[in-house]
């Protein structure tokens, strides 16, 4: 794992906002156009709530890529350091292909994992809804840690490339890298809302955004 692994896993992230908008726009949208009582704030109150929710969902990618990290450490134990890392890395840059067809609309295999994740969401989900509507800063740092666990293509997309980071905490950097990559589109869904959401719901978004993982995905298998 390296430096160019981050900034690729950055820019996963803000391609993939093609993704965010729709996974995670409606909850993004509910804090701009009405915190606690359904009334639209100036931007200056709305902000702190934005960066806390996406505070603690980036915190949520983070302990997530850890995990993933750590569980690759323990399958590189059962076979030589390099046949696991090519297998490793090899099987991120598979993922990473996927993960451009997904986005781009062209195959959504990736949808079958999203309902494997939707086991542990449907613990979490009733959760969420007691912290509607978001009243304080701290109300919307705990919805983001726990919106952080909604299944997601994308994000199981990285953290199978997080089993090949090489440590927990590499693990951790290359989620910590993806999540702050997202940032930038959620935020900007927070002060224009509905129209981020129609510009990046654009055909030709999702296919430019999709071609272009799918770019780092061949790059990572002739790499490795």
């Amino acid at each position: 794992m390296n430096e160019l692994s981050y900034v690729s896993a950055f820019l996963i992230g803000l391609l993939g906002g093609v993704h965010c908008v729709g996974m995670c726009g409606g909850i993004v949208s509910a804090m701009t156009l009405g915190i606690a009582n359904g009334i639209q704030q100036p931007l200056s109150k709305i902000f702190p709530y934005h960066i806390a929710y996406n505070s603690g969902r980036i915190f949520s990618y983070t302990v997530a890529g850890g995990i993933m990290g750590g569980v690759g450490v323990m399958l590189a134990s059962f076979m030589p350091v390099y046949a696991a890392q090519q297998f490793l890395l090899g099987l991120a840059g598979v993922f990473m292909i996927l993960l451009g067809l997904y986005l781009s609309g062209w195959w959504t295999l990736l949808s079958r994992l999203e309902k494997v994740g939707s086991v542990l969401w449907r613990r979490l989900e009733p959760l969420g809804r007691t912290l509607l509507p978001v009243r304080h800063v701290r109300q919307a740092f705990l919805l983001g840690l726990l919106w952080g666990w909604l299944p997601c293509g994308l994000v199981y997309s990285v953290l199978i490339w997080s089993v090949s980071a090489g440590s927990i905490e590499q693990g951790s950097m290359l989620m910590l890298s993806f999540g702050l990559g997202t940032l930038p589109n959620l935020l900007a869904m927070g002060v224009v809302a509905g129209k981020l959401v129609q510009f990046m719901r654009q055909p030709a978004m999702r296919r430019l955004a999709g071609l272009m993982v799918m770019l780092f995905g061949v790059y990572t298998c002739l790499l490795y």
